[in-house]
C-alpha cells in the first residue's frame, strides 16, 4: 500500500469528482460538504457481537483506507485534501433495545436507519465513519454504519463493510483470508488528472461526447415552487417498491433484447421522460461508476462520472424499439466513459438553472457483495436492504431529484426517490412514480404494441 508520510498530514490534489462536487458548494452547513451530506447503511447480525473487537476492527477499517481521514480544503485560492495519518477513534454508539418484541424488531431496524438518515455528520469531523450498534438480544442486534458522502459511495460501504467483518472475526481468533490490498483515492485523483490530461487517450471519447449531445439540452421536471420563492432547501425521500410480476417480465425483455436491467428501466423512464416534457429527444443523466475499469475495486472513496445518456425516440414505433435504441446509446456512451463529460457540452444544462425546473438524475443499482445470511467468523451478516417509509429529512443532494433503484435478488426492485422539498411536493413526485410504474405494466404486457396506443396519466 502506498502511505503518505505518517509524521503529518499528507496533502493531495481533489480528484474530479470532488471538483464536480465543488461547484454545489455552500460552505460547511449546507450543500455536498454540509453535514448532510452522508450515506446510511445498515446489517442485522446474529451472534454475539464483542464491543470490544468491533471497535477495533472498526478502527482497523479507518487505518486501511484514506478516505476516511481526509478533509477537503476549498478556500478562494486554492482546493485539495488532506489526508491525516491516524485520527481519534471511530465513534461507536451502543443501544439496547432488549425492550422490543420479537416480532417489531424489523419495523425499529428499519426506523434506526431513517434516524440515522435525518442525522448530521460534518464533514471536518474525523473520522468519517461513525457505526451504532443496536442490541435487541444478546444474540440479534442491528449495526448502523453512517459516512460522509464525500469519502464514500455505496460501493465504498459494502466493502467497508466486507472488512469490517473481516477485522472484527481476525479479532476474535478465526481464521480469515488476506484481505486485498487497497489502491487509495488520492491514487485515483492521481490517475484521473492523468487521463484527462493526455490529449491521445482523450481524443476519442472527447469527440464521441461532442457529437453525441451536439445540440442537445437535459430533461428537466417542471416544479411546484419557483426556485425564486422557495425557502426549504433541505431534501426529503420518497420511497417505493415495484413488485416480481412487473420486473419479471421487464427482465425477459431485456434477455431477449441483449440489454441489461439498467437499459430497460431506462428505456421505461425516457418514455416517460417524453410524456412529461413533450419532447422526444430525451436527455437524461446518471452516474457511471466512474472506478476507471476496475483499477480501483478496493479502494473507499466517492467514486461516479456523471454520464448523460440521449436517446431519441422519435422513431421508436413500440417499446422494445425504445429498449434496443437505449441499449445502443448505453454501450457507445459507457464505452466512452471519462471524467467531465460535461466539458464537451457546455450547452446541455441551460435548462437546468431555468427558474422554474430542475434536473432529475436516474440511477440502478445492483447489490454489490451482498451479505445475505453470511457467516464470517462467528457473527452473521444480513444487509437490511428494505428501506418502505418515505421520509422528510435525508441526505442532501444538490439539485432537483435523484431516483435510485436497487435490484434485489427477490426479483423485486426497492426503489427511492430524493427530492429538494422547496422545489417539489411529495404528491407530484408520488405521480412520477406511479407513472414509471404504469409505463412498466401496460408497455411490458405488448411490448411490440404501437407506443401511440399507451397512456399514462401524470
Amino acid at each position: 500500500m502506498n502511505t503518505p508520510d505518517t509524521q503529518a498530514p499528507h496533502r493531495a490534489p481533489l480528484s474530479l469528482n470532488q471538483d464536480f462536487l465543488c461547484m454545489y458548494d455552500k460552505g460547511d452547513e449546507e450543500g455536498p460538504f454540509g453535514p448532510r451530506y452522508h450515506i446510511v447503511h445498515g446489517w442485522r447480525l446474529r451472534g454475539e457481537v464483542d464491543v470490544e473487537s468491533l471497535q477495533g476492527a472498526l478502527d482497523d477499517v479507518v487505518a486501511r483506507h484514506e478516505a476516511l481521514r481526509t478533509i477537503v480544503v476549498r478556500t478562494p485560492q486554492e482546493r485539495y485534501q488532506v489526508i491525516s495519518p491516524e485520527t481519534a477513534p471511530v465513534q461507536l454508539i451502543l443501544r439496547d433495545l432488549s425492550v422490543v418484541p420479537e416480532d417489531e424488531r424489523d419495523a425499529v431496524a428499519e426506523q434506526l436507519l431513517i434516524e440515522a438518515e435525518a442525522d448530521t455528520f460534518p464533514s471536518t469531523e474525523l473520522p468519517l465513519l461513525r457505526a451504532v450498534l443496536v442490541r435487541f438480544d444478546d444474540r440479534d442486534s442491528v449495526l448502523v454504519l453512517i459516512s460522509h458522502h464525500t469519502a464514500t459511495d455505496g460501493w465504498s460501504m459494502r466493502l467497508i463493510i466486507r472488512d469490517l467483518a473481516n477485522r472484527y472475526a481476525a479479532r476474535r481468533g478465526h481464521e480469515v483470508p488476506a484481505l486485498p490490498e487497497p489502491r487509495q483515492y488520492r491514487e485515483f485523483a492521481e490517475w484521473q488528472r492523468q487521463l484527462v490530461g493526455d490529449p491521445v487517450r482523450m481524443a476519442e471519447p472527447s469527440e464521441f461526447w461532442q457529437q453525441n449531445l451536439a445540440g442537445a439540452r437535459v430533461h428537466t421536471m417542471k416544479l411546484d415552487r419557483p426556485r425564486s420563492v422557495a425557502v426549504e432547501t433541505t431534501t426529503a425521500m420518497h420511497r417505493f417498491v415495484i413488485g416480481s410480476e412487473v420486473i419479471t417480465p421487464a427482465l425477459k425483455l431485456g434477455k431477449a433484447t441483449r440489454s441489461s436491467p439498467f437499459m430497460v428501466l431506462f428505456a421505461a423512464f425516457a418514455v416517460l421522460a417524453e410524456r412529461l416534457g413533450g419532447n422526444s429527444d430525451v436527455v437524461v443523466p446518471t452516474f457511471s461508476p466512474g472506478r476507471g475499469d476496475e483499477e480501483f475495486p478496493y479502494t473507499v472513496g466517492s467514486f461516479f462520472n456523471f454520464m448523460p445518456i440521449r436517446v431519441d425516440l422519435a422513431k421508436c414505433r413500440t417499446f422494445r424499439e425504445v429498449v434496443i435504441a437505449t441499449r445502443n446509446q448505453c454501450v457507445e456512451s459507457y464505452s466512452q466513459d471519462v471524467p467531465q463529460i460535461l466539458a464537451h457540452a457546455p450547452e446541455l444544462m441551460l435548462p437546468a438553472i431555468s427558474d422554474d425546473r430542475a434536473p432529475c438524475v436516474f440511477q440502478v443499482f445492483a447489490f454489490p457483495f451482498l451479505l445475505d445470511e453470511e457467516l464470517i467468523g462467528d457473527l452473521e451478516y444480513t444487509e437490511i436492504r428494505y428501506r418502505l417509509v418515505s421520509q422528510p429529512l435525508v441526505s442532501d443532494v444538490p439539485d432537483g431529484a435523484l431516483w435510485t433503484l436497487n435490484l434485489d435478488p427477490s426479483g423485486e426492485v426497492v426503489g427511492s426517490v430524493a427530492y429538494k422539498s422547496g422545489l417539489f411536493d411529495e404528491a407530484t413526485v408520488a405521480g412520477w412514480v406511479s407513472g414509471f410504474q404504469e409505463v412498466l405494466r401496460e408497455m411490458l404486457v405488448d411490448p411490440d404494441a404501437a407506443r401511440e396506443s399507451v397512456r399514462v396519466a401524470v
